[in-house]
């Protein structure tokens, strides 16, 4: 569980330092927009009470904890996942950003009762109107790994 706790560690710290950096720092809760790489890339804030993509999005305070416990049983059963499968070292890492980026977006619902994403991608012509974390990107890669991993072990 070694590989699976670093990764945690390592996504939790980069998603709240990275929030804390451009939310606070930059001061992109005033600012609202910043031009990172035009047209690619600029940080766009948006405040996500909802799932991705802002999916089931509420003001209520009780879809902000439902949320919260929905992510944390999840997190939960990943990572006994991961430990049942702990000889597997892709998937202690994709456990890992899963549950620390699943971390880091319970952090922002607690503290400011909504989850800070701010990166915007756009390529090809094609405006993108959503913002994403490096929290939402964890999920994401973890995900994909726990597909394309699960149920493989290391060989000796």
């Amino acid at each position: 569980m070694r590989a699976a706790t670093i990764t945690l560690a390592a996504t939790l710290a980069a998603d709240q330092g990275s929030k804390w950096l451009v939310v606070h720092w930059l001061d992109l809760q005033s600012r609202f927009f910043i031009d990172v790489w035009p047209p690619f890339v600029t940080f766009v804030m948006a405040w996500n009470t909802g799932v991705n993509f802002g999916l089931f999005a509420s003001d209520g305070p009780m879809a902000r904890w439902i949320l919260i416990a929905v992510a944390l049983a999840i997190s939960a059963w990943i990572w006994l996942w991961a430990w049942r499968e702990r000889d597997n070292v892709a998937m202690q890492v994709s456990a890992g950003l899963i549950v620390g980026g699943a971390l880091g977006n319970v952090i922002d619902r607690l503290v400011y009762g909504a989850v800070a994403d701010f990166i915007n991608v756009t390529c090809c012509g094609i405006d993108n109107p959503y913002s994403f974390n490096i929290a939402d990107a964890s999920i994401f890669a973890g995900a994909a790994g726990l597909i394309l991993f699960a149920g493989r072990h290391k060989t000796p």
